[in-house]
């Protein structure tokens, strides 16, 4: 399929392209003077009607606008390299027109300075422009697709004199490593990754590529380099922390501890005291189970270094990344989609410890598995599964979440990506999704033959696709959050501000239990729970809870003039 858009030329080759030898032709104006310098098939004729001196004079005034094009092409190519090999400063890279640039030519062309550093205005994976708003739509519908307003909140990753002044020497360390096991699925794993990257500042070591634990549930072996893109990762964080792809030899020891028992909510300075003596000593530490252990409130260039990891550093590698560019644009050309990240699968009803909506054969299942393996379980393990539903602990399952969209306004005919995995109970399980919203598509279906062999048995990397897909999307709505969820929103407010809906589930669920209560005004009572939460940039506000990779504001993104 061809592209969509068309990648952004170099404009000193365009210039160039126009004539090989006469580069600076274009700039001349198209008159009959033009036409006799450069044609072809001058007439001979047309020439030996001149006298002398008209010929002369004619000659004389070609020779001075000759001379002063040339010298403007030289002038405006030489400002054209110029401006190309100079940075851009915050405005220009979080200014709309850059961000509605295609995925493809920002995502997959990363431009350098000449030290080889990606600029952090290029090296973000940027998603396909939003739609406009067209065609005959209700009230409801215009609502659901309008973009929300940036409220002028723009990256902004400046970091303080005191930072800069410490990478000098945490950039070029080589005396402390740190090692750090990454588990869980790709979001998880991308979270640990970018506390990895924050660990290592704070112990002023040098980073070892994380090692990806092998999944026990979806069996994935994937490492690092198969994931993420590893020369941009260093690229990137160069100016940050060291990272390096193997320990030193002389750095190896017989019985090398792992730390996995970290409590939780741990600040910078627990960290210092309780970790560098012991790396400056040994000159390793290898730590497991990061996992939401890293305190959320950290100090703004730490907070600044994690949206760097997460939006700039951690890009996909090439094969996921393009696969997933093809994918979008799919979806993409047909129009505004939604993207939807269901959870369905076995293991999160198991985990969630709520029932699937399927009947009492399906339910009996999970419950079975839930008490050999009662571990699995989160949350209170006293709460009953009606509990739990009204808590808003549980995924919405397919009828919820047909109900929810009709009542936000999304039409019938909308394009639907399911970026979830198989769910438990199979198409039964999505049935009344795709009784009300037919158009609904997964990656397998937008895929053609043979795209995604290289990714069987590749949980990440297809997680990955969904993730690039999701991007591009209109409008993204998790059913029960999750770490792909709250990435998402962050990445989304970052790269500007599309819409992210996360359905109220504590206030909404106990009006889908209401009989008496009609479509309209339902729909009513949902629009208004969420007009307030429909992808307006909402500040952090310091909350112990949230992470600043899902609330980029106000440490990442800024209110530009």
């Amino acid at each position: 399929m061809a592209s969509i858009t068309k990648p952004r030329t170099n404009m000193k080759n365009s210039i160039i392209a126009i004539n090989p030898s006469f580069p600076f032709l274009h700039f001349l104006p198209h008159s009959p003077l033009t036409a006799l310098l450069f044609s072809p098939r001058k007439s001979q004729k047309s020439l030996h009607l001149c006298t002398n001196f008209s010929t002369t004079l004619l000659l004389f005034s070609l020779s001075l606008l000759f001379s002063f094009t040339f010298l403007l092409g030289i002038f405006l190519l030489g400002f054209l390299r110029s401006y190309q090999n100079s940075p851009l400063p915050c405005s220009v890279f979080s200014s709309p027109e850059f961000f509605s640039t295609s995925l493809s030519s920002r995502s997959t062309s990363v431009s350098d300075n000449d030290e080889g550093v990606p600029r952090l205005s290029y090296s973000t994976m940027v998603p396909l422009p939003a739609h406009g708003l067209s065609g005959n739509l209700s009230e409801p519908e215009r609502e659901f697709w309008q973009q929300p307003d940036g409220e002028g909140y723009r990256p902004c990753l400046d970091f303080s004199i005191g930072y800069r002044k410490a990478s000098a020497e945490i950039s070029k360390e080589r005396k402390r490593y740190l090692m750090v096991v990454a588990s869980g699925g790709l979001n998880q794993q991308r979270n640990q990754i970018v506390d990895a990257v924050v660990f290592a500042r704070i112990l002023e070591a040098a980073l070892v590529l994380p090692i990806l634990q092998v999944n026990l549930i979806w069996g994935d072996e994937s490492e690092f380099s198969d994931i993420f893109d590893v020369e941009h990762f260093k690229k990137t964080l160069q100016a940050d922390v060291r990272v390096v792809s193997t320990v030193p030899s002389s750095h190896l020891m017989l019985r090398q501890p792992i730390h996995s028992k970290i409590p939780r909510d741990i600040t910078p300075k627990w960290i210092h005291s309780r970790f560098f003596n012991q790396l400056n000593k040994d000159g390793l530490l290898i730590l497991k189970g990061l996992d939401s252990k890293l305190t959320k409130n950290l100090p703004s260039d730490l907070q600044k270094l994690k949206c760097k990891v997460a939006f700039h550093a951690l890009r996909f590698a090439a094969p996921i990344r393009q696969l997933g560019e093809q994918l979008a644009k799919r979806m993409w050309i047909e129009g505004p989609y939604i993207a939807l990240h269901l959870r369905l699968e076995k293991d999160v009803w198991v985990r969630t410890g709520c029932q699937t909506g399927l009947g009492p054969e399906f339910d009996d299942v999970v419950a079975k598995i839930r008490e050999s393996e009662p571990e699995f379980l989160t949350g209170s393990l006293n709460m009953s599964h009606a509990q739990r539903k009204l808590a808003g602990l549980c995924p919405l399952n397919a009828f919820e979440m047909a109900r929810f969209l009709k009542a936000l306004g999304a039409p019938k005919s909308t394009r639907i990506y399911n970026a979830g995995g198989e769910p438990f109970g199979g198409g039964r399980a999505l049935h009344p999704l795709i009784a009300e919203y037919p158009n609904l598509v997964t990656k397998e279906m937008l895929a053609r033959e043979g795209e995604l062999s290289r990714f069987v048995n590749k949980s990440s990397a297809l997680a990955a696709i969904d993730y690039i897909v999701c991007l591009s999307s209109d409008v993204f709505v998790p059913s029960h959050g999750g770490n792909m969820g709250r990435a998402l929103q962050g990445h989304r407010a970052y790269v500007g501000h599309r819409k992210f809906i996360k359905p109220n589930k504590r206030a909404m669920l106990p009006f889908f239990e209401d009989p008496t209560i009609s479509e309209a005004e339902f729909g009513s009572v949902v629009r208004e729970l969420h007009r307030k939460s429909l992808g307006q940039p909402e500040p952090r506000n310091y909350r112990r809870d949230r992470d600043v990779i899902a609330y980029p504001v106000p440490e990442c993104l800024c209110q530009k003039p």
